[in-house]
C-alpha cells in the first residue's frame, strides 16, 4: 500500500499526526538516495566558496572616538528655571521646554561629519575617486558614507567614526581627516553671539581709534598754534601780571605829573618817566590783545592770522582767552570722550574675546585613529561555510522539487500550464542573447 493511499484510510487527527513524520522521513530517505549527488555539490561549493572569499579583499577598519562640547543653552534654562518655580506660567514653560529641547552638539557635529562639505574635501585630498574607480563624484560620496560610520552613545555622548578600506593607511589618514575637516568646518562656521560681538566691537574699536587720534591731532594743533596749554591756569597768570603792569602804569603816571610840576617838559627825568609809560602801555596791549575774536572753529592759520610778534608770545592775549576757552574746551572734551570710549571698547573687547574662546566650539579627541592591525572584512572561514550551507540547501530542494515535479501526472494541469510557459520563456531569453551579442 502506497503511503498517499494509507493517508486516505486514516481520519483527519491521525492524517495530523502522521502527515508530517512521514514527510519529513520520505524527503530524508530520498536526499539519503541521492547522498553521492549532495556530497559532490557540497564539496564543489565548499572550494568554490572558499576561493570567492579569498577573492575579496582585506577591510580594515580605523577607528577614533571625539567628545563634542556641552553648550547649554542659557537663555533657555533660565527660562525652564523660571517655568519650574512658576508653575502657572503655562505658555513660559511650553517655550522653555521647546528651547531646552534643541538639538546636542552630538547630533550638530554628526550632521556635519556627513555634511557634502566634508566629504567633498576628503574625497579631493586623498584622490577616492580614482581609488573607488568611480566615474562621477555622486558615487564616490556614497561610497565613502557606505564604508563609514558614524555613531553616538546616547548615555555619554561620545562620538564614534569608523571607516573601512582595503589599505590599513588610508582607513587611518580618513579617520583623521574626519577629524581635521570638522575642526576647520567648526571655526568656519562659527556664528555664536560671541563672535558676533566681538566682531562689532573690533571694528567700532578701530573707528573710535581713529577718531582719537584725529582729535587729538585736533588738540594738539590748536594748543601750539594758540599756546593755550593750560587755560584756567594761564587766565589767572595774565590776570595777575596784566594787573602788576597796570598799577605800575598808574604809579608812573602819578609820577609824570609831579616831575613835570617839578622840573618841566624837557627835564631828563620827564622823559624817562615817559620812556617807561609808553613800554608799560605797550606791554599791556600786547596782554590785552586786539578786541577781534578768534576763529569761530579755534584752528587759526599762523601764517595768516597771526604776526611774528605774535608767534613768539609765551601765552595769549587776555582779550582771546575766552574766545580761546570755547574752542579749546570742545576740543578737550572730544578728547577726553574719545578716551573713555576707547578705554571701554578695549575691555569689551578683550572681554568678548574670552568669551569667544569659550563659546567656540572645539572638538576633543578621546582616541586617535590608530593604524589597523587585523582585518575587519571578510570571516572567510564563516563565509565559505555559509555559501557551502546554501549550496547545499539549494541542492536539496531542487533534488526534493524535481521528485515530486516527476511523480505528479502528466495531465495535471499545473503541469500542462508548465509546459506552455517554459518554451515561450525559452524563446524569449534566447532572442535576448542573441541581441546583445549582435550588439556586442
Amino acid at each position: 500500500m502506497t503511503p498517499n493511499a494509507s493517508y486516505t484510510m486514516l481520519n483527519r487527527d491521525t492524517l495530523h499526526r502522521v502527515t508530517v513524520p512521514s514527510r519529513w522521513t520520505l524527503h530524508l530517505r530520498l536526499l539519503w538516495e541521492r547522498r553521492r549527488l549532495l556530497v559532490r555539490a557540497t564539496a564543489i561549493s565548499f572550494a568554490v566558496s572558499l576561493g570567492i572569499a579569498f577573492l575579496i579583499p582585506k577591510q580594515y577598519k580605523s577607528t577614533a572616538s571625539i567628545m563634542p562640547p556641552d553648550q547649554p543653552n542659557t537663555s533657555a534654562m533660565m527660562l525652564a528655571a523660571m517655568a519650574g518655580h512658576l508653575g502657572n506660567l503655562g505658555t513660559l514653560g511650553t517655550l522653555a521646554g521647546g528651547l531646552t529641547g534643541a538639538r546636542s552638539s552630538s547630533e550638530l557635529f554628526i550632521d556635519l561629519l556627513r555634511s557634502g562639505t566634508v566629504s567633498g574635501h576628503l574625497i579631493d585630498r586623498f584622490n577616492l575617486q580614482q581609488e573607488y574607480h568611480k566615474r562621477y563624484r555622486v558615487d564616490t560620496a556614497k561610497r565613502l558614507a557606505h564604508l563609514t560610520r558614524i555613531a553616538e552613545d546616547k548615555k555619554s555622548g561620545v562620538i564614534t567614526i569608523e571607516v573601512e578600506d582595503t589599505s590599513r593607511e588610508r582607513a587611518r589618514d580618513l579617520a583623521q581627516g574626519y577629524l581635521d575637516e570638522l575642526n576647520q568646518l567648526v571655526t568656519r562656521t562659527n556664528t555664536s553671539a560671541a563672535h558676533r560681538e566681538r566682531v562689532f566691537i573690533e571694528q567700532r574699536l578701530h573707528s573710535v581709534q581713529a577718531d582719537l587720534e584725529d582729535a587729538e591731532l585736533r588738540l594738539s594743533h590748536f594748543s601750539s598754534t594758540n599756546g593755550a596749554i593750560d587755560l584756567k591756569e594761564q587766565t589767572h597768570a595774565m590776570v595777575d601780571a596784566g594787573a602788576r603792569v597796570q598799577a605800575e602804569l598808574v604809579v608812573e603816571q602819578s609820577g609824570l605829573q609831579s616831575l613835570r610840576q617839578v622840573y618841566g617838559d624837557g627835564n631828563v627825568r620827564v622823559r624817562e618817566s615817559e620812556a617807561r609809560i609808553a613800554s608799560l602801555q605797550a606791554q599791556l596791549a600786547k596782554m590785552i590783545g586786539p578786541s577781534s575774536p578768534p576763529a569761530a572753529d579755534g584752528m587759526r592759520d599762523a601764517s595768516m592770522n597771526t604776526s611774528a610778534d605774535d608767534q613768539n608770545k609765551l601765552y595769549p592775549p587776555l582779550r582771546q582767552l575766552p574766545g580761546l576757552a570755547v574752542s579749546y574746551t570742545d576740543l578737550y572734551r572730544r578728547v577726553q570722550v574719545q578716551e573713555a570710549v576707547f578705554q571701554l571698547l578695549t575691555q569689551q573687547y578683550e572681554t568678548a574675546r574670552i568669551e569667544e574662546a569659550k563659546d567656540t566650539p572645539a572638538v576633543m579627541v578621546i582616541d586617535p585613529p590608530a593604524l589597523p592591525e587585523k582585518k575587519s572584512f571578510p570571516p572567510r572561514l564563516l563565509l565559505a561555510l555559509v555559501l557551502t550551507f546554501l549550496s547545499f540547501a539549494a541542492t536539496s530542494f531542487l533534488i526534493l522539487a524535481r521528485h515530486y515535479w516527476s511523480a505528479i501526472a502528466p495531465a495535471d494541469p499545473r503541469k500542462e500550464l508548465a509546459h506552455e510557459i517554459l518554451p515561450v520563456l525559452r524563446r524569449r531569453i534566447r532572442s535576448v542573447f542573441k541581441v546583445r551579442r549582435s550588439a556586442a
